[in-house]
């Protein structure tokens, strides 16, 4: 079947679609650039919502959110708009799945309250040096039974930051429990093609993609994200190829930070018309 566009949704069959936000609904540089000038900031989301059906909630990641916070999202939000949510750093990174049991119980039962609204939950891993982990069959170790403890009826990514740990066996483990490898485009990660060439990233019955470019080198530039300064064309057009491959056999849900080229919101347009482009020749 052609895949075509439907509404903020790049729909493929009626089994899969390919939903594309941001990470995080607003930074410095959005308001004139993205949002109106004279909109308030209470207004940011549901404007948001209008332009893309997904979103990749940074705050999360610092705290869990209050349950009026996470009524409130799903208040400023059609019925079908989804949100995926980090998993706050006390677990991944704090605790790193140590004493956390009750900490992300606490999580995933007050993001619960988004309903359907909810998509996958990210558990996003640092970079860990050998005073932490000395190799990676100890990271998996103590991954091992957090993954076996996973509520059922949610969806959950992973990502890791330590590239060598990227095998054939840490992607297995992953598939056993049904939570997806999140692919990341990324300054020291390998690309997409070198991953696909070592193993098979899908994991789940939905792939999950981060463009996060060089956070340290794009802020030597601008810490203000207002505009394109880094044409990542050319890297985009490799994502188009690779969702075209999986797209018969999972959802896709991905997310352009800022710090990939300079603003999220153009990124994902972009990517928007590079996929349109690629299914016209078809």
């Amino acid at each position: 079947m052609t895949p075509s566009q439907s509404g903020n949704s790049l729909s493929v069959t009626k089994q899969h679609e390919i939903r594309i936000g941001t990470s995080a609904f607003t930074a410095a540089g959005w308001k004139g650039s993205f949002y109106p000038s004279a909109m308030k900031p209470a207004e940011f989301l549901t404007f948001y919502a209008t332009r893309f059906n997904t979103v990749e909630v940074d705050s999360t990641y610092y705290r869990t959110p209050s349950a009026s916070t996470v009524a409130g999202w799903a208040a400023k939000t059609p019925g079908d708009f989804i949100f995926s949510l980090k998993v706050p750093q006390q677990i991944t990174h704090e605790k790193v799945l140590v004493d956390c049991e009750k900490d992300f119980e606490n999580f995933v039962e007050v993001v619960s309250g988004l309903g359907k609204k909810l998509g996958p939950m990210l558990l996003q891993f640092p970079y860990f040096n050998r005073a932490k982990f000395k190799a990676g069959s100890e990271f998996t170790a103590r991954l091992q039974p957090f993954l076996k403890r996973l509520p059922k009826g949610y969806r959950f990514a992973l990502e890791i930051r330590n590239k060598n740990w990227l095998d054939t066996k840490f992607a297995d483990l992953l598939r056993e429990h049904g939570v997806a490898l999140a692919c990341i485009d990324q300054a020291w990660m390998p690309s997409i093609e070198e991953v696909t060439a070592k193993i098979d990233p899908i994991t789940a019955d939905f792939c999950y993609v981060r463009w996060l470019g060089d956070r340290k080198g794009i802020e030597l530039e601008t810490k203000v994200w207002d505009k394109t300064i880094i044409d990542r064309s050319a890297a985009l057009i490799k994502w188009v190829k690779f969702f075209h491959s999986i797209i018969h056999k999972v959802d896709i849900y991905a997310y352009a930070n800022n710090h990939y080229a300079g603003h999220g919101p153009a990124t994902v347009e972009l990517f928007k018309k590079l996929w349109e482009k690629q299914t016209q020749t078809d």
